[in-house]
């Protein structure tokens, strides 16, 4: 992250509910005012320049930005934000969106330069039981991996790419407009700066190949819906000798007949009779280790809520456990017996006797 922690919002003049369009032609803007073309020389507008392109960086991307939305630049820690090289690093991180809005840039070398590959996301369902004790999955996930004939240059073996005449190699071409020198894309060879002409025939010229892997996952305890586990260099092949992407495995809890979940805690419901709360009684509650019995006091009221220390989930960071909560709640009889209403009226009677010798 860079060193100001001025709002990213406000440094492109957005609203925080600006649409992706609306960011990036406000940062069209800046970003022309602040171009190092426009102002050689210039520390202050070069420092300018390179704020705005994090911001875009951030606000542009939805996972990055959603969680700037909740917890600040603070929440961005574990991302690669900011921390450009120079200006040919932001060039290279957004040549395309230079080319679209202004038609120049810096020239982005040869295509051919490392690329990381594409991260990847695999769903994992998981029960309680298995959130309790974590547990291992088998996952199978689709990728692609460094083709192994031409070790990801997508060549055939003994032959070699060409440079390109028509740019010289360097994947642009470039043109004057007044003090602005312009660059576009190659159109003979797309910007990749050479051509191959004999691709390899395991990955037609790719660079990688498809591969269908299974993998044995450890899910910790204490794990929740949106719980995202992060396995590096797990993901795609890069290119042209750039790393891999990464996995991500993205936890659902399936919901559980009896309990629900309430962070750490466990929630469950059990009704009884006004009988069974004025006397006392004890129920049978189910917890993830087992039945277990729970004395309710006599005089219990709907509502009421008892404890099971222990028996709930483990904090994901700490394995502290929480509590499984016991609910109670009253229930009416609607289908009593001839017996059981003389037997009422006769309580009821009782009641109104006592009070009335108070």
């Amino acid at each position: 992250m860079g060193e100001s922690m001025v709002d990213f919002y406000e440094l492109l003049g957005v609203r925080p509910n600006a649409t992706l369009e609306e960011i990036k032609s406000a940062y069209r803007q800046r970003a022309l005012k602040y171009h190092p073309d426009r102002n050689p020389g210039d520390k202050a507008a070069e420092e300018e320049f390179k704020r705005v392109s994090e911001a875009y960086q951030v606000l542009s991307d939805p996972e990055k930005r959603q969680i700037y939305d909740l917890y600040g630049p603070e929440g961005l820690s574990s991302f690669d934000v900011g921390g450009f090289g120079g200006f040919e690093d932001i060039f290279s991180r957004f040549g395309d969106i230079f080319e679209d809005f202004f038609g120049f840039g810096r020239p982005r070398g040869r295509a051919t330069r490392a690329q990381s590959g594409a991260d990847l996301r695999q769903p994992v369902t998981l029960s309680l039981e298995e959130v309790l004790k974590g547990v291992e999955k088998e996952i199978t996930v689709e990728r692609r991996v460094l083709c192994q004939r031409c070790e990801g240059q997508g060549l055939e073996p003994g032959t070699s790419a060409q440079a390109c005449s028509t740019c010289g190699g360097r994947g642009q071409v470039t043109q004057s407009r007044g003090t602005l020198r312009v660059f576009t894309t190659c159109p003979v060879c797309r910007g990749a700066g050479s051509f191959i002409p004999h691709p390899c025939e395991a990955c037609g010229g790719n660079g990688a190949t498809k591969e269908e892997r299974q993998m044995q996952v450890r899910i910790p305890p204490g794990v929740d819906t949106g719980t995202r586990l992060r396995l590096r260099g797990e993901g795609e092949a890069g290119r042209y000798g750039g790393p891999p992407g990464d996995l991500y495995i993205e936890v659902q809890v399936t919901p559980h007949p009896f309990l629900s979940r309430r962070g750490r805690d466990l929630l469950y419901r059990t009704e009884l009779s006004f009988v069974e709360a004025a006397l006392g009684w004890e129920v049978i509650v189910p917890t993830l280790n087992g039945d277990a019995p729970l004395a309710i006091p006599r005089g219990t009221q709907s509502g009421e809520v008892f404890s099971l220390h222990g028996e709930g989930l483990p904090d994901l960071k700490s394995r502290k456990r929480g509590d499984l909560l016991v609910e109670v709640s009253l229930k009416t009889p609607t289908d009593l017996t001839a017996h059981q209403e003389e037997l009422l009226k006769e309580f009821l009677n009782s009641e109104f006797r006592e009070q009335s010798l108070e």
